[in-house]
């Protein structure tokens, strides 16, 4: 279990993962983007906020969510074994919880007067409205026409917990849309509101400060495994749209080199298929999206490409300016997964272990099936599960025809 250090700094002062990230935003907002920076450096050194926050994870959330060995999947498969580091137990159902509770503290350290946000399948958008509940502060998510049909169940709990939930039906009504109509909405009032971003993605200080909340997941998930096997796995494997819960996940094992880190990306219809997919790091390239340098999908005029994934979190046509650059050094490796390896997935699971997984989640587990029978009975695939399959139920079962 040899360990590097070389990933410890990342990001610099200036917020750069090597060539990708920074802070590529209005003149007018490098400030208020630097105060959120200074505010969150200095909440995470003080005790007493880190004390609240791990009351929390472990009170509130339920945290340390537990590691599963999967036998009958592995058995049935063959090969491999298959863990699940089970984040679908968490309070809220899924790794979002995380960082909103820690986007939260922020946002009333700082004395904001609201909190905005953007959700694609609706787990941010819970996760916030429910962490802002706790903390007393007003919430306004912002959400696509198309994800709300989609995603009613997240829908109706957003709206339980008290916050306010904007429709957005321009373009495509996706996530993208979701994230550019909360962003104007955001610049009526940046002093007075946080944004906060649902994923490793924006501006510079949100991917590092979204992946340090996150990182929680790798950190129990590397413990866990090797006080019961005395090793670590082979394999480690998470879904990748915006890239938080994959971030949290390989943040512990990036300094070990004999642990191999596979993100998987949606590859929908079709990779072939323009507009039809979402794997950014696949087949996108180096480019600018919501104030960060990272790998974008991009149409014939370098605009946002036209974006598709059967999972609603994963619809995105850009990733985190972190996973662009682990891309370029190759310590991570981009696979994908198609919307019809996702549900068979989704199903099997399911079925064999009696854990329905969210599509997202379902597009690692996918990889991990397709993985475990040419690999040998000794070693071991570990997946971040990183959210339950209540959302999507009603959608898949009027897909399959259930």
């Amino acid at each position: 279990m040899s360990q590097s250090t070389e990933f410890a700094a990342m990001p610099d002062e200036h917020g750069f993962f090597g060539s990708y990230g920074g802070q590529f935003v209005p003149p007018h907002l490098k400030q208020v983007m630097d105060d959120i920076n200074a505010a969150y450096d200095e909440i995470r050194r003080r005790a007493d906020f880190q004390q609240e926050l791990a009351g929390l994870f472990a009170d509130y959330v339920g945290r340390p969510s537990p590691v599963f060995h999967a036998r009958r999947l592995s058995d049935q498969l063959g090969g491999a074994q298959i863990h699940l580091k089970r984040e679908d137990l968490n309070h809220t159902g899924a790794h979002k919880i995380n960082h909103c509770l820690g986007e939260a503290l922020l946002a009333k350290f700082m004395g904001k007067r609201r909190v905005i946000a953007e959700t694609g399948a609706g787990q941010h958008g819970v996760a916030l409205a429910t962490a802002c509940a706790l903390v007393g502060i007003p919430c306004e998510i912002h959400m696509g026409q198309v994800d709300i049909e989609k995603e009613h169940p997240n829908v109706i709990k957003m709206k339980i917990l008290g916050c306010k939930l904007v429709a957005v039906t321009r373009g495509a009504a996706t996530l993208k849309e979701a994230v550019d109509s909360a962003f104007e909405e955001y610049l009526k009032d940046p002093e007075g509101t946080l944004y906060a971003i649902g994923s490793v993605v924006g501006p510079h200080p949100f991917p590092k400060m979204v992946r340090d909340f996150q990182s929680i997941v790798g950190r129990e998930a590397r413990e866990q495994f090797l006080a019961r096997h005395g090793r670590l796995p082979d394999y480690v494997s998470a879904c990748v749209g915006g890239g938080s819960n994959a971030i949290g996940m390989f943040t512990a094992f990036l300094p070990d080199a004999d642990v191999s880190l596979v993100g998987v990306e949606p590859a929908g219809e079709g990779l072939d298929r323009p507009g039809r997919h979402s794997a950014t790091l696949t087949k996108g390239r180096p480019g600018q999206l919501h104030g960060m340098a990272c790998y974008v999908l991009e149409d014939g005029q370098g605009n946002p490409a036209a974006v598709h994934s059967i999972a609603s979190g994963l619809d995105y046509p850009g990733v985190g300016p972190q996973h662009s650059y682990l891309k370029e050094i190759g310590r991570v490796v981009y696979d994908v997964a198609s919307d019809a390896e996702t549900l068979d997935a989704f199903m099997t699971l399911s079925r064999v272990e009696g854990i329905i997984p969210a599509l997202e989640s379902a597009h690692a587990v996918a990889w991990a099936m397709r993985t475990a029978p040419s690999l040998r009975a000794d070693q071991h695939i570990l997946v971040n599960l990183s959210g339950r399959g209540d959302k999507d139920a009603d959608y898949v079962a009027q897909k399959l025809g259930l």
